[in-house]
């Protein structure tokens, strides 16, 4: 396991994948996001996916991946904190297995930084057919929202939650900013991204020397600017807030209550905070699942989760249609109990337990293990394999866990219920 700087603001981390048969090859680019081109950042995945400039149909490119004895290829946006993360990635066999010695790593990279360094262009922007496709994707996507009742509640609160704050920029992007989405806004925001992206190339399995040298040769007609990360942030301390929106012909009711640490100031470590919400809602044994959805019956699901980075902690649950008082109430209670009360030795290990099992799995796959170690790059953290993880997890005390509870505060409460006949709620 090996991470070395190779150019300003690009990284080339190499991870052990002896026991697999396939490699993979991971770039990741963060980047700022921005509310005036979010919508764009939202298109750009999904455009480049289709093809680069050596390889610029679709068709092509499957029969392509296909030969190179079944490849995967990835595009996606995601989220490390407020920044963005573009993530190309590709995987296939490994060179040993080819049958007529191809230079497999050659192709993969060739194909993954063909993505990032050398899109499709028609006159040196983006192709307007793959553009108008994409959009007309996206908005379906984004109109698919309201149908998804539990995913629609959650986004609701989180737009109450962040406002207008830098955390509250959608992922998605937004429907009205379609229109204004053109090839040429397209390709400037590929350029913002491109010169101002910390790059990560991460290779498991692959011939990194390989690699590695055909980034440097791909970086040379790049002009770049890598800008620093996006500092933590918290929403401030406020009385809670409650949200009720009615929709007609709801059968099962949702609820999403966030919380706030309110301060940027002695982050939890992401251990710590995985325990506590493990013991809270996390995990089967937790307090959530076991007294408020199987012993009270006040829900079909309640779960609990955190970002560190942006100091909110989420429960989320569907209950029945006019419970939604009872559910937030036995919650609430369930957490003050684990600030205020002991935390059992059954309850520490029942979670420690389940933690520690899902650091296992974590090594079965080429792709949790890259996860994992990206998600200790996001957190500037030194490299550590899993193992180490389980080490940390087995250390962790109720009064540290109790600690991270105790420094979130109730901020908002969206609730979706079933609107009766006549418009009554």
């Amino acid at each position: 396991m090996e991470r070395k700087k190779v150019a300003p603001g690009v990284y080339l981390t190499t991870l052990d994948a002896e026991k697999f048969n396939r490699c993979r090859i991971t770039i990741h680019l963060r980047f700022p996001a921005r509310r005036e081109s979010a919508t764009d950042a939202a298109v750009l995945p999904l455009v480049l996916e289709r093809g680069y400039a050596g390889c610029p149909d679709m068709t092509a490119l499957s029969r392509k991946l296909a030969r190179l004895y079944g490849a995967d290829l990835g595009v996606d946006l995601g989220n490390a904190g407020v920044d963005r993360v573009l993530t190309v990635d590709i995987c296939g066999i490994k060179d040993r297995f080819a049958l007529a010695d191809e230079n497999l790593t050659g192709e993969y990279a060739a194909i993954a930084f063909g993505i990032v360094f050398e899109p499709y262009l028609v006159d040196g922007l983006f192709d307007p057919e793959a553009v108008r496709i994409e959009k007309e994707a996206l908005a379906l996507r984004l109109d698919a929202e309201f149908n998804n009742k539990r995913l629609y509640c959650v986004r609701q609160a989180r737009r109450k939650f962040y406002g207008s704050s830098p955390a509250g920029i959608e992922l998605g992007g937004y429907k009205s900013d379609l229109p204004s989405v053109t090839p040429a806004t397209l390709k400037a925001e590929y350029d913002r991204i491109l010169a101002l992206s910390s790059i990560d190339v991460m290779v498991q399995g692959a011939d990194a020397a390989r690699v590695e040298d055909l980034l440097l040769r791909k970086l040379e007609n790049v002009t770049r600017s890598p800008r620093p990360f996006a500092p933590a942030m918290a929403m401030p301390v406020t009385d809670p807030r409650h949200y009720t929106e009615a929709i007609p012909g709801l059968t099962q009711a949702k609820l999403c209550m966030l919380f706030t640490r309110g301060t940027t100031e002695d982050l939890p470590s992401i251990t710590v905070l995985r325990m506590a919400m493990g013991l809270f809602g996390g995990t089967t044994t937790s307090r959530l699942f076991r007294n408020v959805r199987e012993k009270q019956s006040l829900c079909y699901y309640c779960g609990a989760s955190a970002l560190r980075a942006t100091g909110v902690m989420m429960v989320d649950s569907g209950v029945e249609p006019g419970g939604e008082a009872r559910a937030e109430e036995a919650i609430l209670r369930e957490l003050n109990d684990l600030c205020a009360k002991p935390i059992t030795g059954d309850e520490m290990e029942d979670c420690r337990r389940s933690l520690l099992s899902s650091l296992d799995s974590l090594s079965d796959s080429l792709g949790g293990l890259e996860s994992w170690y990206y998600g200790q790059i996001v957190r500037d953290e030194a490299l550590a394999p899993p193992e180490y993880g389980k080490v940390l997890t087995q250390a962790v005390t109720a009064d540290e866990v109790r600690e991270v509870l105790q420094s979130y505060h109730y901020s908002v409460c969206y609730a979706l219920t079933a609107k009766e006949e006549g418009g009554q709620a």
